[in-house]
């Protein structure tokens, strides 16, 4: 137990440094981009780049581990995750964002698909939902203490640069400890050995599962990332040209949207599913997040913007453990592959969104959030016939989404 429970000691501390680098560049990138003369649209399909190589290599990494071991495919993810960040740094030119971003997606998808089996390999069964925690503590700590280094750092040393060197000069002190330290967690007679399965096309799955009877999660699942990517993609160029907000401004709405993150899903997520049950807390976190979607167009000063901002937030963090919640309930069997092909509907909105708010951006700077807010309540109105009801376990095992 002593050994299990230093290792995860060991990984959460790397998915911190790795989290607190990755929320360091939240607030800064989209103003680096328009200093180097990114427009909104070049912005947006930045944005998108990162999210369409993970989308593309995440599960290639994850079957490599499966053949080789999880500790040569981690130290592969955080090298490419810290070259990423030093291409971001010196960078001079738009095309050398778009090569950082594409480079931090093919390698850096490495890190979490790859730390979350060593964790389901060093814990049993009736420890697993305690070890998966660490994700969910390591990012919600990232969000809060990264965003607002990255912020302070820009505004005092006058250099969007600087953040960019320290998240890599963070993740190059981890990368030697964890291979020092951090043990093989996968022993070679556990590990895949042959030709692999041939899988249907990615597209394919998730064709196959919108005429499954979880259809309605993942289109919700891909509705909330889709206009979440909508704010995220354009929200510093926003604040800049309605307010000249800079990178300070930036870095203390991103920490008090991180603060007020972990507080619900630590105090309120939790309680409200079993009280309301899943399906009307997802349709409050919808209407929630259409709100603060149109409140935010109407914001006059720092505090309306951050407040607007974290309501906006909050529907999210209502939305997501609601989804994932009664998904879990609702598969009987292949829970892990139904579970990743939610995340793909994920990923995919993430990599549309940033796009079309890039593009709608050039109207108006208000209509990608107008957008989004009519992408949340067209999806509350999808769900309300169903919704209005808890979740009920199916009368047969959902289907097996890896096949």
């Amino acid at each position: 137990m002593l050994f299990k429970n230093r290792n995860i000691a060991i990984l959460f501390a790397g998915l911190f440094v790795v989290m607190v680098g990755f929320g360091i560049i939240i607030p800064i990138l989209p103003m680096y981009a328009k200093h180097l003369g990114a427009t909104s649209l070049h912005l947006g399909l930045i944005m998108a780049t990162f999210s369409f190589f993970q989308f593309i290599f995440a599960p290639i990494w994850g079957t490599i581990s499966d053949r080789i071991g999880r500790k040569p495919v981690l130290m592969i993810g955080l090298t490419g995750y810290m070259l990423s960040h030093l291409v971001n740094a010196l960078a001079n030119s738009v095309a050398m964002l778009f090569l950082s971003r594409a480079l931090g997606g093919v390698l850096s998808s490495a890190v979490l698909p790859t730390a979350m089996a060593f964790i389901s390999d060093v814990t049993e069964e009736r420890e697993r939902g305690a070890g998966m925690g660490v994700f969910g503590a390591a990012m919600g700590a990232g969000v809060i203490f990264g965003p607002s280094i990255g912020g302070f750092v820009t505004h005092f040393t006058g250099s969007f640069r600087t953040p960019f060197f320290v998240a890599a000069g963070l993740v190059a002190l981890l990368i030697p400890l964890a291979w020092a330290y951090l043990p093989e967690s996968l022993p070679r007679e556990r590990r895949v050995t042959g030709t692999p399965e041939k899988k249907p096309h990615r597209l394919l799955e998730l064709a196959r599962a919108l005429r499954s009877e979880l259809a309605l999660y993942f289109v919700i699942a891909f509705l909330t990332s889709f206009a979440a990517a909508n704010l995220e993609g354009i929200f510093a160029y926003f604040s800049l040209d309605k307010f000249g907000f800079g990178s300070r401004e930036m870095g203390i709405i991103f920490t008090v949207i991180g603060i007020v993150s972990v507080l619900m899903q630590m105090l309120l997520v939790g309680p409200a599913i079993n009280r309301l049950g899943e399906n009307r807390v997802i349709l409050a976190g919808l209407v929630g997040t259409a709100i603060g979607f149109i409140l935010l167009t109407r914001s006059w000063n720092l505090v309306s913007l951050t407040a607007f901002v974290v309501l906006n937030m909050a529907g999210g963090a209502l939305i997501r453990p609601g989804l994932s919640s009664a998904v879990s309930k609702q598969t009987r069997t292949g829970q892990g592959a139904t579970m990743g092909v939610m995340g793909s509907f994920d990923s995919l909105g993430r990599i549309v969104g940033p796009v079309l708010a890039g593009w709608l951006y050039h109207f108006s700077i208000n209509l990608p959030y107008f957008v989004g807010a009519g992408i949340m309540l067209i999806g509350a109105l999808i769900a309300l016939p169903t919704f209005r009801h808890p979740p009920a376990p199916l009368a047969t095992p959902a289907p097996d989404l890896s096949d």
